[in-house]
């Protein structure tokens, strides 16, 4: 019984420890910390290639490619390399009349589908640029964008740069006031790993700038390319850090189910990259282990830790109230997304039931992308999810 009752608690620490007590650890130890940095001047500046896969993105891949040129890092030092993942719409006509009027933009136009991956990686290859910034088709740019990104990178432990995701479009009918409470929590806590140990647990994915000469090629199967580059750079030894500064906009996610299928996708990419980076969670770096394993590797495990203190709290619940009133909890907790979802079928939005919702919908869909990583991965050919849907 006591053995039982260890592994209640165990697991339950667990969970709290990931999504509460590790973000305040973070911010204790950072709080009388700065990112410092020498910036470049304008004829020291680096050579960037900004890479741009794109899969019918008729709707946004001119006003993408123009918030890049017009931004006000110098015309001379910066190309734009785009990459259509056989598209099917207008992109691909659109991409040929802007060549025409941008010499700095070259494009390539694949037949088959390659995924994001392989489109990066053969981007890679046929760029010019010191540093690479890596960004999805809709996500736009400030006009200073580009040079906060670059300007970390005159310290020469530096390797990956993040930039600060704003969300916009938010509404009340959906989960994207969750899904921004959520990114902005992550970007603090990512924020607070930069400062401490310069081990920035993966950028967003959405816009960041590493080293050429740190990039590994991402596997042909892997599902989440940003999370492996990170992890590539911290196991040469450099440092990944966010850079708060450095300020992009993209449409929240507003669609629950739409929102499922995304992150089942990352989760079996996460798994990918667990046992790509094994070795981090013992290696040289302790900033790097501890982050790894309490920010990543827990969260990814918090379903099987869920069932875990349900399981052990039923068992124990005819010996013990404690643990009866613990497991009557989990099970109303599990049971919210269907209340909300009944709820919201008539028009009625509670936003700390639609938080539980998301909590456990997350959860789920880890569960989902684990099934789905045993069962093996072929290939990483992506449909982008539709942003802000009703």
């Amino acid at each position: 019984m006591i053995a039982i009752q260890v592994i209640f608690w165990g697991s339950f620490f667990l969970i709290l420890y990931s999504y509460l007590l590790f973000p305040v650890i973070l911010q204790w130890l950072a709080r009388h910390k700065n990112l410092s940095y020498t910036a470049y001047s304008p004829e020291a500046s680096p050579k960037i290639s900004v890479l741009i896969a794109a899969y019918n993105e008729e709707e946004l891949i001119e006003t993408k490619i123009l918030s890049v040129l017009n931004s006000d890092y110098q015309a001379e030092r910066l190309e734009v390399l785009v990459g259509s993942d056989a598209s099917t719409d207008a992109t691909n006509d659109i991409l040929q009349k802007l060549q025409q009027q941008y010499p700095s933009l070259r494009i390539y136009l694949f037949r088959e589908r390659k995924g994001k991956p392989g489109i990066i990686n053969r981007l890679v290859e046929e760029s010019n640029g010191e540093i690479l910034i890596i960004t999805d088709a809709n996500v736009m740019l400030d006009k200073d964008t580009l040079r906060a990104l670059t300007t970390f990178f005159k310290a020469p432990e530096i390797g990956l740069v993040d930039s600060r995701m704003i969300n916009t479009r938010l509404k009340k009918d959906g989960i994207s006031q969750q899904e921004k409470f959520y990114i902005s929590r992550e970007v603090r806590i990512k924020h607070h790993e930069s400062l401490l140990w310069g081990s920035m647990m993966g950028p967003f994915g959405g816009c960041y700038a590493v080293r050429k000469s740190l990039y590994k090629p991402v596997p042909e199967n892997f599902l989440v390319d940003d999370f492996y580059i990170n992890m590539g750079v911290l196991k040469q030894g450099f440092h990944c850090i966010s850079n708060i500064n450095a300020r992009v906009s993209e449409d929240v996610s507003n669609n629950l189910a739409e929102e499922y299928k995304r992150k089942k996708r990352i989760s079996s990419g996460n798994f990918q990259n667990l046992m790509a980076y094994r070795s981090l969670l013992v290696g040289g770096r302790p900033g790097v282990a501890f982050c790894f394993f309490s920010h990543k590797v827990i969260r990814w495990f918090v379903p099987f830790l869920v069932m875990v203190t349900l399981g052990t709290s039923l068992y124990l619940a005819p010996a013990h109230p404690v643990y009866r009133y613990l497991a009557i909890l989990q099970l109303i907790v599990l049971a919210i997304p269907v209340i909300d979802l009944i709820l919201r079928k008539i028009k009625i939005h509670i936003l700390p039931l639609r938080f539980i919702s998301h909590f456990v919908m997350m959860n789920l869909a880890l569960l989902a992308g684990f099934i789905r990583f045993l069962g093996g991965i072929e290939n990483n050919v992506w449909q982008p999810t539709s942003r802000n849907q009703n």
